[in-house]
């Protein structure tokens, strides 16, 4: 396949560009920064012009593309004002979705969020594990990644052999990040924000290529909670829970250290299974 990846200058993107073309695939990474490379075209996609232009083939990369992944957007709360994290990500994410239907694209995925589950669980979550049933955006960030959500429902409505999987990417983390693990175990309140949870970023490249090869056999929209199958937590699951979302409904067995974001959905339509674990 042909595959455009925006933003795949960034952490989650660099693995997924990698990973997808050691699977075979030519990519271009579309992204505001980046190096001067074969496979990069350097777009504002704020701006639809440039944003329409370059999924329509510049030059260099005349061809069509079969898929678009779209990742392009600023990636969590508190770096930007709040409105200007939401009007950015609106507007990219809108751009990017328009600017590939018109390019004649029919399989799109989109990083969305676990923010979307009601980080950071200020008030606790309505049971344990939580699941894609689950949508509480609690930030301006969030509020805007649970709102493309939504644009992406609307579109494949208007345009039935579309597919728009969005991915509800858990922290992302790289092997190098591991090393501050254990100190997490100190105090289980430093990583309750999220119930505990990460996605080793090969893993979220591994849940990319999956869901491109579903959104092309299958159109319409999905979303899927993406982590690891593990906490970053030694300490047992059961006492995180009980010491710090006490009467919190517990929906079947927590396991040890199993993830409290449910990736059952992922496993069952994608085929997605984590590989990589801070364990080792």
């Amino acid at each position: 396949m042909t595959i455009a990846v925006t933003g795949g200058s960034g952490k989650l993107g660099r693995t997924v560009v990698r990973v997808l073309r050691e699977a075979g695939n030519v990519v271009v990474n579309l992204d505001r920064t980046g190096e001067r490379a074969p496979g990069f075209i350097q777009v504002d996609l704020t701006d639809y012009g440039q944003t329409v232009d370059a999924l329509m083939g510049v030059d260099e990369h005349p061809q069509a593309f079969d898929a678009v992944v779209h990742l392009a957007v600023i990636p969590a709360p508190g770096l930007h004002p709040d409105a200007a994290t939401f009007h950015n990500n609106m507007t990219v994410t809108y751009n990017v979705f328009r600017a590939a239907i018109r390019a004649g694209v029919r399989t799109i995925v989109t990083a969305s969020s676990e923010t979307v589950l009601g980080l950071p669980f200020d008030v606790p979550p309505p049971y344990i594990p939580v699941d894609e049933d689950v949508t509480r955006p609690e930030s301006n960030y969030s509020l805007s990644k649970h709102l493309e959500e939504q644009l992406a429902i609307q579109l494949v409505r208007w345009h039935p052999d579309l597919s728009i999987q969005a991915l509800r990417f858990s922290n992302v983390m790289d092997p190098a990040d591991y090393a501050a693990f254990p100190s997490y175990d100190a105090d289980p309140l430093l990583r309750k924000w999220n119930l505990w949870g990460y996605i080793d970023a090969r893993d979220g490249a591994q849940a990319v290529l999956k869901a491109i090869q579903r959104g092309r056999r299958e159109p319409g929209f999905e979303r899927y909670i993406i982590a690891a199958a593990d906490t970053v937590m030694s300490r047992p699951n059961t006492e995180l829970v009980g010491t710090v979302f006490p009467g919190v409904e517990v929906r079947g067995q927590l396991g040890v250290n199993d993830t409290l974001l449910s990736i059952e959905k992922a496993r069952s339509l994608l085929g997605f299974e984590p590989e990589h674990s801070w364990r080792g």
